[in-house]
């Protein structure tokens, strides 16, 4: 019998399970640099549809609750003086976009989530609203939005900005498009407003539905929502921003937050932190559901785990991983000494992610060698099902509430989880062996298919019905309605 987490409460009957995600992005190399070269390995052909449909298939088969797709719409800063290794080593180029992709896998499954990253800069809100709103209705409710700010100055240069805005702007612009989708999400149509009542000829009853006149620092949107309400109105909420201005943003609107602590004890200062500030914001504690990013090294005897991760460490590509951190925050890692200690750093990137770093490494001044281990070590599981199992349920005490499974490769490194460790995690209770019925939002929490009435978003539904399409009818003249064609 399928459990949702529900409130993530911890009862002393039985431990809740956890959600379990599957962290993709469709490129060839996402997070683990160099292993899209490995044999086995078949993420470089990322452009072919039957990759991902036969991949999603599997892990719908194994029950996982959503695929969750990463992305970037830039070039990561320059490694090296330059970005000719990006190209080469394929850092997250070239990439396709999630949300055409999602579209497809819409049709070739039936119950798991579909969550795709978009960030503010790259469409309009009024764009975007009407593609999430058409996800979640050909998926029947399944569709997820993980919002982020683009850290990658190259990314908000492809969209006409000449330099990188900085770190809290972006917060306030997300703030600013956030009011304006949920106006269309939540305030533009009525509830029961679409009819598509044949006998009286009425497919929307225009007393229902509302323009929204947005008036911002950076958006006017008259509307309507050309969508009709989709199963969830507003598709579930992920955000991942860990810098403090981040954590607010994350209280005040995220349902789950994607995180990568170093550690349990990490785990359980942040989570307690990041409900807090929830709290302040009107919302519940449990309203926020925590997903930590792993990878997994796995084996049947520690002998086993000892020579399977040395294998997976044979084909890393510490300048990639070096690339990638380092691109996300600004700082260019090329040809600098492994061991030099890096202090007072500053950036108008990723601030959360340089922060996890100083906490890996238990220094305000961490060296180069600590940023490329980030990547390999911080997220780490390696061991025995059962002592991946008794891991995760540390992790779980200390406020985490699912994983998203970062790969090395595909489909390897799922068909391993799904194989060796999925069924320990289902033996404890730790993961769901059935889809509980409704849509993602449901699936998850167990609190119905629409965001809570405590949720900013909510705050529009109702608010404008001064704006309907009834009230802008003409009264029809006595002659003018007897007057045939």
């Amino acid at each position: 019998m399928t459990h949702p987490p529900g409130a993530f409460g911890h009862d002393r009957d039985r431990r809740p399970r956890l959600i379990v995600n599957a962290f993709l992005m469709n490129t060839a190399s996402h997070i683990m640099g160099g292993q899209w070269r490995r044999p086995e390995a078949e993420q470089h052909r990322f452009n072919e549809l039957s990759l991902w449909t036969d991949l999603a298939r599997r892990l719908e088969e194994a029950r996982f609750d959503a695929l969750f797709f990463a992305d970037v719409v830039g070039l990561y800063g320059d490694y090296d003086g330059g970005w000719d290794g990006h190209v080469r080593r394929g850092l997250q180029v070239p990439s396709n976009d999630p949300v055409v992709l999602l579209s497809a896998l819409a049709g070739a499954t039936s119950e798991i989530g579909l969550a795709a990253t978009s960030s503010i800069i790259q469409s309009h809100p009024f764009q975007f609203a009407r593609q999430l709103s058409t996800l979640d209705h050909l998926s029947g409710g399944r569709a997820g939005w993980n919002i982020v700010t683009s850290v990658l100055e190259n990314a908000h240069r492809n969209f006409g900005a000449a330099e990188l805005a900085r770190h809290d702007e972006r917060y306030d612009w997300a703030e600013e498009y956030l009011e304006a989708v949920y106006k269309l999400w939540e305030g533009s149509w009525d509830e029961g407003a679409f009819l598509a009542d044949k006998q009286r000829g009425m497919l929307a009853d225009p007393g229902g539905v509302h323009k929204i006149h947005h008036r911002g620092e950076r958006y006017s949107i008259e509307g309507p929502h050309l969508s009709a309400p989709s199963p969830q109105r507003t598709p579930v909420l992920f955000q991942a921003g860990a810098s403090p201005r981040g954590q607010q943003f994350c209280a005040r609107h995220a349902e789950a937050t994607f995180t990568l602590l170093p550690h349990p004890k990490a785990a359980a200062e942040y989570t307690a932190r990041v409900r807090k500030l929830s709290v302040l914001q009107g919302r519940r504690g449990r309203d926020l559901a925590f997903i930590q990013g792993f990878h997994v090294v796995t084996g049947s005897t520690e002998e086993e785990v000892a020579r399977r991760l040395a294998d997976v460490d044979s084909t890393l590509d510490i300048e990639a991983l070096l690339a990638h951190t380092g691109g996300g925050l600004g700082i260019d890692f090329g040809g600098r000494d492994p061991d030099e200690p890096l202090a007072d750093l500053v950036t108008e990137g990723g601030r959360g992610q340089l922060e996890a770093v100083r906490r890996f490494a238990g220094t305000q001044t961490p060296t180069v060698r600590d940023f490329a281990l980030f990547r390999t070590r911080a997220n780490l599981l390696a061991g025995t099902p059962e002592q991946i199992a008794d891991a995760l349920q540390e992790w779980q005490d200390a406020g985490i509430d699912g994983i998203n499974l970062i790969n090395h490769t595909i489909p390897g490194s799922y068909a391993e989880f799904i194989e060796a460790v999925l069924p320990e995690l289902q033996r404890r209770g730790l993961a769901q062996t059935e889809y509980a019925p409704g849509t993602l939002r449901q699936k998850l929490f167990g609190r119905g298919d629409r965001l809570p009435e405590r949720h900013p978003a909510a705050h529009y539904r109702g608010a404008f019905r001064d704006h309907s399409a009834v009230a802008t009818r003409r009264p029809r003249s006595a002659a003018a309605a007897t007057v045939g064609p």
